[in-house]
């Protein structure tokens, strides 16, 4: 890890890691989990990005809450933030030597790893999580490319592919399928994990309407719905690159960009950041009780209810 990747990670807007923990936070208080507190004791400084209880004196920034809420040492608090963000590390911080060099050291070469992408293939595991956990349409993995792998340790996980608009593979995502292990994704070094599902643009009709969400999740649910879309990596790294290419879209194409933002602080902030960018983006909200798009899609499957 440099210095440029660790003040990423104190760069993450301290009130959304602290949701993140599960803390709420209202009006930038929320009660201290580090003593018996009834009246909201622990405040978060937005200008500083940083948090103090006034009766504990528990202080510091997002990687000091992370360290003290989870009982994590740093380096393990760093690797935390950057899976629960999507921060892209240089190596991960909490495997051994070997696993994090697993690429070699050497920058993304795609050519290395597009035949894994030719023939996808899901083990067990895979196919649990997307069609008995996530109940994606088995159309919408195919397009996306999914395969799975299992490592020197037997862990299975699952390969998602990042594509440029011209099918180009420019990044891949590594994400654990055993619930609660970390670290929860990988990245081969070099990875260009940025909005995901380009290719779709080249689908668009004049008029057509295209979802943006907010990580790959949310993104195979609104497939699944019959919605054309493409994602955002996380409501806390919306790029300057990013935003640049959503300009362009938004000047390339005449279509409706339209977004189901998360129901948290992250999410409202990422609808706000996109709609500079897209003045006309429309918001939709999300039931009472759902989280985000892919609990809404979720719930309305239960219920045998499509949505298109």
């Amino acid at each position: 890890m440099d210095r440029l990747e660790l003040q990423k990670l104190r760069d993450l807007p301290i009130e959304g890691v602290a949701e993140r923990l599960g803390l709420q936070v209202t009006r930038h208080k929320c009660l201290c989990p580090f003593h018996d507190d009834h009246h909201a004791s622990l405040s978060f400084k937005v200008s500083r990005n940083t948090f103090r209880c006034f009766v504990c004196e528990a202080s510091g920034g997002p990687i000091d809450l992370v360290m003290r809420y989870l009982g994590k040492p740093f380096l393990d608090a760093c690797q935390w933030l950057a899976d629960e963000h999507n921060v892209i590390m240089s190596s991960p911080l909490s495997t051994p030597l070997a696993l994090r060099r697993g690429d070699g050291g050497e920058a993304f070469c795609a050519s290395r790893y597009e035949r894994f992408f030719e023939r996808p293939w899901l083990n067990d595991e895979a196919r649990r999580f997307l069609f008995e956990e996530r109940r994606l349409d088995a159309r919408v993995v195919r397009w996306c490319r999914l395969t799975s792998w299992r490592d020197k340790q037997g862990i299975p996980w699952l390969q998602i592919p990042y594509y440029d608009r011209e099918g180009k593979l420019i990044g891949i995502q590594n994400r654990n399928l055993v619930k609660g292990a970390t670290p929860r994704f990988r990245f081969p070094q070099g990875s260009r994990c940025s909005i995901y599902n380009l290719p779709v643009l080249n689908l668009l009709k004049p008029g057509d309407e295209l979802f943006i969400t907010e990580g790959c999740s949310d993104c195979w649910a609104m497939l699944s719905a019959g919605h054309k879309a493409i994602a955002i990596p996380s409501a806390t790294l919306l790029s300057r690159k990013d935003k640049e290419q959503l300009s362009i879209i938004n000047y390339q194409f005449s279509i409706k960009f339209e977004m189901f933002p998360d129901n948290d602080t992250p999410g409202e902030r990422l609808f706000l950041q996109l709609r500079e960018v897209l003045p006309s983006l429309v918001r939709h909200q999300l039931p009472p009780g759902c989280k985000d798009f892919s609990d809404y899609y979720l719930s309305e499957c239960n219920r045998g209810t499509v949505l298109l």
